[in-house]
């Protein structure tokens, strides 16, 4: 374990090194984070941001104002992040929860045991376990590792991980060998996505890559 422990935090350092501190998740609240964190399902966040940014210029960025809005309407003004339909539905079921669980309040959600929470947020339908992670750790500060496509590539590329693993499996070399700091899981999981972009992709970039000696 302490090894598994040294070898990640050196796997950290040397993307620190190279891209330094990434400063993810983008946004002016907390309750974009989580609305980020469903739209960006299966698109690229330049998508995302064409949608958030209609939300802001319509002032429909609130829990409020999402709960109101008709679902038609809503899926109109998210279209660019595409799957619109299906996002705005997914949208509309997590607010419903949010104020059905939580009075519409996400301090009053993430003042939770966020361990409970994370199992309750699992049983609202649109919500899975990156997207919980990511609303966790990136809006409600939990020490909660998050688990993407770049994180399967990249440790199963480095023999860490199976590249067929359960997010749960995965999740856990992460979870099990390194302190639980919000502040260290946020910084290594933006660091994963922009090496990942940069280097570590389908079809691998290995020149320059910082991490290529590690790989098997």
């Amino acid at each position: 374990m302490k090894m598994m422990k040294e070898t990640l935090l050196r796997i950290f350092d040397l993307l620190l090194e190279k891209y330094g501190p990434l400063g993810w998740w983008p946004a002016d609240s907390p309750f974009e984070i989580c609305v980020g964190a469903i739209l960006t399902q299966n698109t690229n966040w330049l998508n995302v941001e064409k949608a958030i940014a209609n939300l802001k210029q319509e002032k429909l960025l609130t829990p409020h104002g999402l709960r109101d809005l008709p679902l038609e309407r809503l899926a109109a003004v998210i279209r660019p992040a595409g799957f619109f339909n299906v996002k705005s539905v997914r949208l509309k079921w997590f607010i419903n929860w949010l104020y059905d669980s939580y009075g519409g309040s996400l301090e009053r959600m993430f003042s939770a045991d966020w361990r409970e929470l994370r199992e309750e947020m699992l049983l609202v339908k649109g919500i899975g376990r990156e997207t919980a992670d990511s609303m966790l750790l990136y809006a409600g500060h939990k020490p909660t590792f998050v688990v993407d496509a770049y994180t399967v590539r990249l440790f199963s590329r480095l023999g860490l991980v199976r590249e067929n693993g359960g997010y749960e499996e995965i999740r856990s070399l992460f979870m099990d060998n390194l302190p639980g700091d919000a502040k260290l899981f946020n910084e290594y999981h933006a660091l994963i996505v922009r090496h990942g972009k940069e280097h570590c992709r389908k079809k691998q970039r290995c020149a320059g890559c910082i991490l290529h000696l590690l790989c098997r």
